[in-house]
């Protein structure tokens, strides 16, 4: 799954990375370390014709309101919840990293990992948005998920899609048939990964600086 992620770029680098060359509106992105579900981070989806980024809030709403923050590629399609926003409202959530909890035998709390591409670049989970009623008429989103590589197995069963760049263009066309979208959604190449262990402190959600990518033990950053 996908619970938290981070965001630190400013916008001239997604502008640049995400081709969004005429933009309707510029967002006030702040650095982000720890995003959490129901806050508001960067999403680039196609409007009017053209790509374009906003700020929406993370999660569908499901039971109750509860957000529903990610969305399995394998059946999203198919999902009522999700299928018309899978066919007509597919987006980009820019990141340069994500957050996922390790279960350790004997220890009650599970140790958290940074997890990212090597070199620490941006790169991009794909998403479905669609407008939402119940969180105030704000438009909101969810990741889609699919089983975890070789390498993030370990820490738990799935992981978020993440879209190669010359994929962009086929996620965010409408035109794009479903057979194809399918195959898109893989789980990414455990060799262009990097991970390791961070401190506790990424726990809690109102803990949003720099603090959250130190790692546990410097020496073994890397893992």
């Amino acid at each position: 799954m996908c619970g938290r992620f981070s965001l630190t770029k400013p916008l001239d680098d997604l502008a640049a990375f995400f081709e969004l060359y005429e933009l309707f509106q510029k967002p006030n992105l702040q650095p982000r370390w720890n995003i959490a579900p129901t806050q508001k981070t960067a999403v680039v989806r196609t409007q009017a014709g053209r790509r374009d980024i906003a700020l929406l809030r993370w999660g569908f709403a499901g039971p109750n309101n509860a957000p529903l923050i990610n969305a399995r590629a394998e059946t999203a399609s198919s999902k009522p919840t999700f299928a018309e926003a899978f066919a007509q409202r597919r987006c980009l959530i820019p990141a340069d990293s994500f957050y996922e909890w390790q279960a350790i035998e004997g220890q009650k709390q599970k140790q958290p990992w940074r997890i990212g591409l090597k070199g620490g670049g941006l790169f991009a989970f794909a998403g479905l948005w669609q407008p939402e009623a119940a969180f105030g008429n704000e438009d909101c989103f969810t990741i889609l998920t699919t089983v975890a590589n070789d390498y993030l197995a370990p820490l738990h069963e799935r992981m978020p899609v993440i879209l190669p760049r010359e994929q962009f263009g086929l996620w965010l066309d409408p035109a794009t048939p479903r057979p194809i979208l399918q195959r898109l959604l893989q789980s990414y190449p455990a060799a262009e990964m990097a991970r390791y262990r961070v401190t506790p402190v990424v726990n809690g959600v109102k803990t949003d600086g720099p603090e959250c990518f130190a790692p546990l033990n410097a020496a073994l950053k890397v893992a």
